[in-house]
């Protein structure tokens, strides 16, 4: 048995374990970071990266079924070669993969150690069967994984989950996807839009990471109008036939129907990865999921030698965040004992289906959860189907609630789905982060004509309704038309 002595030690190769590694070196060259798989990251394999190569292409086989309303008619039918398709989303994923391997290799190997770590106690830790090691400080960054009821094993390999998708060789007939999240929306519509014969449900009524009733409710009419989406289904069986899957499910009308898929998709959310590594084995305080509270600033557990960053948090599951968190970890893992609060930026998401989702700032629900319903906020809306631009490229879907509190008119967050949201979001949080009014947001430059204008329309209805501005005017002429 191999015994070491470290200052730090970080149990992941991924985002966080690698981003805290980083930092802690900063402080200490006794830093080593265990993994017991491939280095790199969830996004780089498996996640945002490869998902976007799918959502890519998916989006240029919909651009030429969209060119007739444009009065452009290409010729012929649309040859979709999935071997093709996989082939590049795989290489392209390689390449990524690539650079993050790269950023591996300049690691000392003597600071590598390879195998799955477990506690032994607040301070120790073993790996595999062939080291302990014992840290003066260890951050926990050991990711997320998929989750799935676990009685769906018995589909064999007609159930895959994301990381499936990227080692097919070629595209399936069809596909059945659970989880109408972030993974399941995003994959489900790239497949649609290639061919794929897709099949969505979910539970709850939940589409998305949305929480504000409007916009969720317009996301399932527009994902509805391009694929069968039940949000809260019934499902009566799902049996495995053969090299098919036959799911019996009850309708919106309530009617049993019948459909055979080749795969099952399980895109019903992740968990983090710490259940088998000891926890039992330390004091640790846990959360109602068996994971490590911690401090939202400085990422330090319960037991003050303890840190914790990524996925495994349970905080907020995005890279960035993760990128965040781990240098928070790291750095006060490194300069322990005098720990420091880090930067924690606004909350932005996105979902980068046709049309994009996106979130800012806090959700409708933590506004509510936060303020109730004592009328101290409001909500400004504006809708894309008529918005000037958006109608110019034939993208016209999307809704756009924007919050603010009253009295001070400080914007609070907001929600949407429309085009280009992913750049919508991005002015709106940089705005939340800096704390600015809704009166001052609209005192920014808007070019026109351009998306944004949509946002100018939202915040003009917001101030309205906080009576910090006048009231909105049907056709506003310094907007252009259609805004």
């Amino acid at each position: 048995m191999n015994m070491i002595n470290v200052d730090v030690a970080v149990i992941g190769g991924g985002t966080a374990g690698l981003g805290a590694y980083r930092a802690a070196k900063s402080h200490s060259d006794s830093v080593v970071i265990i993994e017991g798989g491939p280095y790199g990251t969830t996004c780089a394999r498996v996640g945002c990266m490869p998902s976007k190569l799918l959502i890519a292409a998916a989006e240029s086989v919909h651009h030429i079924n969209k060119a007739p309303g444009f009065g452009i008619h290409p010729q012929g039918e649309t040859l979709i070669n999935g071997v093709e398709v996989m082939a590049r989303v795989k290489s392209e994923r390689d390449r990524f993969v690539g650079f993050v391997v790269e950023g591996v290799d300049e690691i000392p190997e003597q600071d590598k150690i390879a195998g799955y770590a477990s506690f032994l106690n607040n301070n120790t830790l073993l790996v595999g069967d062939h080291t302990q090691i014992n840290a003066k400080r260890i951050v926990i960054a050991t990711g997320s994984r998929p989750a799935y009821p676990a009685v769906w094993n018995e589909l064999g390999d007609r159930l895959v989950i994301n990381d499936d998708v990227f080692e097919w060789d070629d595209l399936p007939k069809s596909i059945a996807v659970f989880g109408p999240g972030v993974i399941g929306l995003e994959l489900g519509q790239s497949l649609k839009r290639l061919g794929v014969e897709v099949i969505m449900f979910g539970l709850g009524g939940q589409v998305g990471p949305l929480t504000d009733p409007g916009v969720m409710a317009y996301a399932n009419k527009a994902f509805n109008e391009e694929f069968y989406l039940d949000a809260d289904v019934k499902v009566e069986s799902m049996t495995r036939q053969g090299e098919h899957v036959e799911i019996k499910y009850l309708d919106k009308n309530q009617v049993l129907q019948t459909v055979n898929v080749e795969y099952v998709l399980a895109a019903t959310g992740r968990r983090p990865n710490v259940d088998k590594i000891g926890l039992q084995n330390t004091t640790l305080e846990l959360d109602e999921r068996g994971v490590p509270t911690a401090d939202y600033y400085t990422m330090q557990t319960s037991v003050e030698s303890i840190f914790i960053s990524g996925d495994a948090s349970n905080q907020i599951p995005l890279l960035h965040e993760a990128a965040d968190q781990a240098r928070i970890a790291g750095d006060n893992a490194g300069r322990f004992p005098q720990i420091r609060a880090g930067l924690r930026r606004s909350v932005i998401s996105a979902v980068f289906t046709d049309p994009q989702i996106a979130m800012v700032g806090e959700t409708y629900k933590q506004i509510i959860t936060r303020l109730g319903n004592c009328g101290c906020f409001e909500t400004g809306s504006v809708s894309f189907e008529n918005q000037g631009r958006s109608r110019v490229m034939l993208r016209n879907k999307g809704l756009l609630h924007v919050y603010a509190e009253h009295g001070t008119g400080l914007f609070l967050g907001a929600e949407m789905i429309g085009p280009d949201a992913e750049h919508l979001a991005h002015l709106l949080v940089w705005a939340h982060q800096q704390k600015m009014t809704v009166s001052e947001m609209l005192d920014m430059p808007f070019y026109h004509p351009v998306i944004e204008e949509g946002v100018r329309t939202a915040l003009r209805d917001l101030n309205a309704k906080l009576h910090l501005g006048p009231d909105m005017i049907k056709h506003c002429m310094d907007c252009g038309p259609g805004c």
